[in-house]
């Protein structure tokens, strides 16, 4: 097949398409109404007055290939702040007819992220003009990147084909730059060197990827999607010395040192005055830790507050205790703070979530943490304390950190990285016992849920932000089977002071559910069929599926017989495991009772394409033992 691209021919900002080769664009990627005509980004790197300067150049365009991408597709943004300056833009549509329309009317506006309060990152947003089948939109941008640690990585692919995707970084000869290839297949990136008279340039292409299909229950495309991480290792100033920049952990962790060196000299009046009060009269270590981490978790409010530096820059523990608000730098340094001021040996942490796939230990740059916590030594024991969620249970670290690598300051001079464990599925359960009783064709019954670990503060976390009189209403889901039907006529929430646990108990009722023939009852005890329609589209999809935590689940159901009636038929039992996981569904008849009981657990965070054939397998073997009935005759 021969190299698909696109003829184009820029001049004084026309650009010129071979009809032949939209027409081979819409066969290569039918039913699509836009594509990626080119993404370009260059990057410029010198050294300034002793430090490395970096500008970029971007440049998009895309190719509409029916009217209809108007609808979606006109509206068009770019986010800078104070780290990431833009110098200057422009905007405009080509038309089918080669007619150029500039855009004039730019908003700019706060970025309003989900997870930040107040940042000082700006997105500006615009409609390009005139799209119909056949046009091209057009997007320069030109960037100042004030702290070059801070480069991101460079993704090819989108939600809509890609044409043409480049990134050139272009440096001087004395400097050394690293680059790391990520994503599911790198093999279609097309790396190139080429050395100048005074510049060394990396270039990295991608050619006609196909859309970049997206899933809710996916983790972040930084796992999957094929993009390019770099950064500066070192660079010769202007003396001729040559200047360690980011070229090993060493370096990251001066860096981020840096950011605390100048916070909690002194302890306030008030800090101390709240110290005192959790820890007096308490030899214990662990107790003390216990008592601050609660405080914290209860009288911090999490907010996350950042702008320019601050948002690498933990703020002093004493402004953080008279404010009583703060986000996670300030989390960790308040804790961080307290405890050490009460004799409990903490760390300053820093982390990424798991919607970081990167190590430190591969990765040693800002792009490997987005997170900071407090990481405390009781004996030879590491813990993990987070306390931007008031409902972590102590000792046991949030489920958004399980697994990942922290970098910990042990002092000025030494770090460690440690792995933050994950938690075990035993120590996550939800158990489910329904008892159910006939009456026609209508069946009643009582539903207990006990939950343990992640489940119950989760639940937890629900329930203090639900306003009680909508509490039931909430709840229904938990509890909902059978049919849309089921009514849920009481619910009890037990005593809630355990965050690690939680039980749940509800009365219920079921209209028309039970089928009755005659003298004989058809009763399908499966009111719960779990993961019915999640089978995985393989091998079609490629990214991967990732769970919360690990977790056990066991549902009893059991069956009061009417009196008078005997069971006829029983469904037989079945289990079925393989090496990614499995079920075991057992029918059993015990005096007047039929019981049923499912159980099954999770032993994956992260459900990569490989076993996608095995998950789908387990269901095979599962979903069609829904359709099986318990059979009741009259004696």
């Amino acid at each position: 097949m021969r190299y698909l691209f696109l003829f184009i021919f820029i001049t004084y900002g026309a650009v010129f398409i071979k009809a032949q080769d939209v027409e081979e664009i819409k066969k290569k990627f039918p039913g699509t109404d836009a594509v990626v005509l080119n993404s370009n980004l260059n990057y410029k790197i010198r050294v300034e007055n002793g430090k490395p300067k970096v500008e970029s150049k971007d440049f998009q365009q895309l190719l509409y290939l029916s009217g209809n991408a108007a609808a979606y597709m006109g509206r068009y943004g770019f986010s800078h702040s104070s780290f990431h300056k833009v110098l200057d833009y422009e905007a405009y549509t080509q038309t089918a007819e080669n007619k150029k329309i500039k855009v004039t009317d730019f908003k700019t506006s706060d970025n309003q992220s989900s997870s930040v309060f107040y940042d000082d990152v700006k997105e500006t947003i615009f409609d390009f003009p005139a799209i119909t089948a056949g046009s091209v939109s057009t997007l320069k941008l030109n960037f100042s990147h004030e702290d070059p640690h801070l480069l991101s990585p460079f993704y090819f692919s989108r939600r809509i084909p890609v044409i043409n995707s480049e990134l050139t970084i272009s440096f001087p000869k004395d400097m050394k730059i690293k680059y790391i290839l990520r994503g599911n297949d790198t093999s279609k990136i097309v790396v190139k060197y080429e050395s100048k008279r005074n510049e060394n340039i990396y270039s990295f292409r991608v050619t006609d990827l196909p859309p970049e299909n997206r899933y809710a229950d996916a983790p972040d495309n930084a796992w999957y999607s094929p993009h390019v991480v770099f950064y500066i290792e070192n660079y010769k100033n202007e003396n001729g010395e040559i200047v360690s920049y980011m070229k090993d952990l060493k370096d990251l962790f001066e860096l981020d040192k840096s950011f605390v060196k100048t916070i909690n000299k002194e302890i306030g009046s008030e800090l101390q005055h709240e110290i005192d009060s959790l820890t007096m009269d308490i030899s214990s270590a662990e107790q003390k830790a216990r008592n601050i981490y609660s405080w914290v978790q209860q009288n911090i409010k999490y907010v996350a507050f950042e702008a320019g530096m601050e948002g690498f820059v933990p703020r002093d523990a004493n402004l953080i205790c008279s404010r009583r608000f703060g986000d996670c730098k300030d989390m960790s340094s308040i804790l961080t703070t307290m405890l050490n001021k009460a004799g409990v040996t903490a760390y300053y942490t820093w982390i990424g979530t798991r919607d970081l796939p990167y190590k430190y230990t591969e990765v040693p740059t800002t792009i490997v943490d987005n997170h900071m916590i407090c990481t405390i030594k009781l004996g030879e024991k590491y813990l993990f304390l987070d306390g931007t969620d008031p409902f972590s249970v102590f000792g046991v670290p949030p489920a958004a950190i399980q697994g990942k690598e922290a970098l910990v300051m042990v002092n000025d001079n030494e770090y460690k990285v440690l792995t933050v464990p994950v938690i075990e599925k035993e120590n996550n359960t939800w158990v489910d016992s329904a008892v159910l009783e006939l009456k026609e064709k209508t069946i009643t019954g009582n539903i207990a849920i006990n939950m343990k670990g992640y489940f119950a503060e989760n639940l937890h976390g629900t329930l203090t932000y639900t306003d009680e009189k909508d509490i039931k209403e909430r709840l229904k889901g938990y509890f909902n089977r059978g049919s849309n039907k089921f009514n849920l006529e009481t619910v009890d929430l037990g005593n809630l002071k355990n965050k690690n646990e939680i039980r749940l108990s509800a009365k219920f009722s079921l209209q028309d559910y039970a089928k009755k023939l005659g003298d004989e009852y058809y009763i399908n005890m499966n009111l719960l069929k779990h993961f019915e329609h999640q089978e995985i589209d393989y091998p079609k999809r490629k990214s991967p599926v990732e769970f919360s935590f690990l977790s056990k689940k066991k549902y009893v159901t059991v069956l009061k017989i009417p009196d008078g009636y005997k069971v006829t038929y029983l469904p037989q039992s079945k289990s079925y495991h393989n090496d990614v996981w499995g079920f075991d569904l057992n029918y059993e008849q015990k005096n007047n009772q039929v019981i049923v009981t499912f159980q099954y657990d999770t032993d994956q965070l992260l459900l990569t394409p490989d076993k996608f054939e095995q998950w789908n397998k387990v269901l095979e073997n599962l979903l069609p033992l829904y359709k099986e009935s318990v059979s009741l005759a009259k004696n």
